[in-house]
């Protein structure tokens, strides 16, 4: 399974791939839209309001200046009436045009907030598979232009094309009933002439605003990519590797950037001509009617104000054009995350799981990720109430894919998972993760403090007991050394922390969880003997009472375990303890020897 990368269409789970309509948008739009009726209506009509009075002062300016024209009236007066009606049309178009973009605002706001809010639980919703394949980069980028798309469509589509062609209806009726039916002819094929322009080539151009959205997402993606894995970079010396790659992502962004101006320039200066040309037209037969003493002075100045005041948005209707198709293709690859559907999903009559004891069992489990390559075959495990049982194995045996499978991060191909003889299928995957807890063997933390990183294991925990998951998980002595305390920031990744006391965030995180069942996967790995001693003793104080899974690579941290796993190839091939399982003289004491060898 790929991941969706920006610009490609996502696919339906039968694999099919699609792209959504411009109606099936705007459907998905119009809820979020029509949540402030009230607002929507208000600002509706302040753009009623702004655009007569924008209509209205050409014809005022006509009268003020006939007012002054000695040929037309030999006593000159001062138009006072028209002068103070112009100037309170032009305020009014102002005033108006910004209470209506105030009201809509909070519509647009909010239209932002809630889509970026679904889109975002949906991604968390997703299966593990998705997020293990996913371009975050890419996807976060597709994300925010997405919502800078809504904003973009809902107010420009609203109150800008709209309201444009009325106006520029409402202008060829003027001149046809104050002049004459051609200048109406003109003004609407010079529109039509200059809208099929600007349509025909913005979709020929529209190819590279896409490659220009693609090559943008791949470099974000990268440079993303890269600066996550920092200590990697570092320990290979590749910063070159890394600075040389990301420039040829950035060439394939200049080239593409090129291309669409290049477009752009073509689109322009052909809107520009069409423009230039009506005018020029009209202003022709204007000025011949005023020789001809057919047109006054003030009626060639209202013909130039018509023109002026209706070309000047027509220009921006080209623009406006062209953000709406840029913003219909970012909103619509937003979207179609949307239409992803979660392979991992309630049942239609699940129920909340309960764990009374905490029995754990796998019967006959068959897992693969992909079809051709199973990972686990006919696994059976019983784990028993209140028990701690190890699992170990050569790398690849399927350890951590169990793991994977209890908190239902996958669905098994067959055979079933109980716990308390309840098919983990057959619960809500929100009780089903939250009866379990776990301290994986990279503990990722978010780049905030110490004391915000614990809290995460239960945001609703109160002061105290966040202190007291501090002293279990023996964090007091290492926050004391620090001048910031609890307060310290962790870094991007938990850097700023060693693996022991990243390893004992996790601990407190479980602690606060308080969850019945526990799995600690790996969790010491990664860590030297003094600080592996020092968790193990931590783990032990932890799991006191509660069912616990613990998936090992050193076998020194689970000679204790009330039963031991050996995996291998997908199947159990021994269980015992650890000295049981060392009278076997098979896989697991062939392993012992290995490892006391090695140290």
């Amino acid at each position: 399974m790929r991941g969706i990368k920006a610009g490609d269409a996502t696919p339906h789970k039968n694999g099919k791939e699609y792209a959504l309509g411009w109606r099936e948008t705007f459907r998905s739009l119009w809820p979020y839209l029509w949540d402030f009726k009230g607002r929507v209506i208000l600002a509706m009509l302040a753009l009623i309001g702004a655009k007569l009075a924008t209509l209205l002062m050409p014809w005022a300016l006509k009268h003020i200046i006939d007012g002054v024209d000695p040929s037309i009236r030999p006593e000159l007066y001062l138009p006072l009436a028209f002068l103070l009606f112009y100037g309170l049309l032009r305020f009014g178009s102002v005033f108006l045009g910004e209470i209506r973009d105030a009201l809509f605002g909070r519509v647009t706001e909010r239209a932002m907030r809630k889509v970026g809010l679904r889109v975002f639980k949906h991604l968390h919703s997703l299966e593990l598979g998705f997020h293990l394949d996913r371009a975050t980069g890419g996807i976060s980028r597709d994300i925010e232009r997405g919502t800078n798309g809504i904003s973009f469509l809902m107010r420009f589509l609203m109150f800008n094309i709209v309201p444009t062609l009325v106006e520029i209806f409402s202008v060829a009726i003027i001149f046809a009933v104050a002049f004459s039916y051609w200048y109406a002819i003109i003004t609407l094929v010079a529109v039509l002439i200059y809208i099929a322009f600007t349509i025909v080539t913005t979709e020929w151009r529209n190819r590279y605003v896409r490659e220009a959205n693609q090559a943008d997402s791949s470099t974000n993606t990268r440079a993303i990519d890269s600066l996550l894995n920092y200590e990697t970079v570092k320990y290979f010396n590749n910063e070159k590797y890394e600075a040389d790659t990301y420039d040829q992502f950035l060439a394939k962004w200049e080239t593409a950037k090129l291309k669409n101006r290049m477009s752009l320039l073509t689109l322009n200066s052909g809107q520009a001509f069409i423009i230039a040309a009506a005018m020029t037209v009209m202003m022709v037969m204007a000025a011949k009617s005023v020789i001809a003493k057919e047109m006054t002075i003030g009626d060639l100045a209202m013909v130039n104000a018509y023109m002026i005041q209706l070309f000047i948005p027509l220009n921006f209707l080209g623009f406006v054009y062209r953000e709406i198709r840029r913003s219909l293709t970012d909103i619509e690859n937003m979207l179609a995350l949307l239409k992803r559907e979660a392979k991992i999903v309630d049942a239609e009559n699940a129920t909340e799981l309960r764990v009374p004891n905490g029995n754990i069992q796998w019967k006959q489990v068959d897992f693969a990720y992909n079809a051709d390559r199973p990972i686990l075959q006919g696994l059976n495990i019983n784990i028993e109430a209140g028990s701690r049982v190890a699992i170990v194995g050569p790398s690849g045996a399927g350890k951590s894919t169990v793991a994977r499978l209890l908190y239902r991060f996958y669905d098994i191909n067959s055979g079933a998972i109980e716990i308390d003889g309840q098919n983990i299928q057959q619960v809500t995957q929100e009780s089903l993760r939250k009866a379990i807890a776990i301290v994986p063997q990279d503990t990722v933390l978010f780049n905030t403090s110490i004391r915000e990183n614990i809290a995460y294991g239960n945001p609703q925990a109160t002061e105290e007991d966040i202190n007291r998951a501090i002293k279990m998980a023996h964090l007091e002595s290492f926050i004391a050394s620090l001048p910031e305390g609890d307060k310290t920031l962790v870094g991007e990744r938990g850097l700023k922390v060693s693996g022991g006391e990243k390893q004992r965030i996790a601990i407190a995180r479980v602690l606060l969880k308080n969850s019945p069942i526990l799995i600690f996967d790996e969790a010491t790995s990664a860590l030297d003997s003094h600080s592996e001693a020092a968790i193990v003793d931590a783990m032990r104080e932890v799991a006191e009472g509660k069912t616990t899974l613990v998936i090992a690579h050193r076998l020194s941290t689970i000679v204790d375990a009330d039963k031991i796993i050996v995996l291998d190839k997908g199947a159990v091939v021994e269980e015992g303890t650890h000295q049981q399982l060392l009278n076997l003289q098979g896989r697991y004491a062939q392993m012992w020897a290995m490892q006391l060898q090695e140290e």
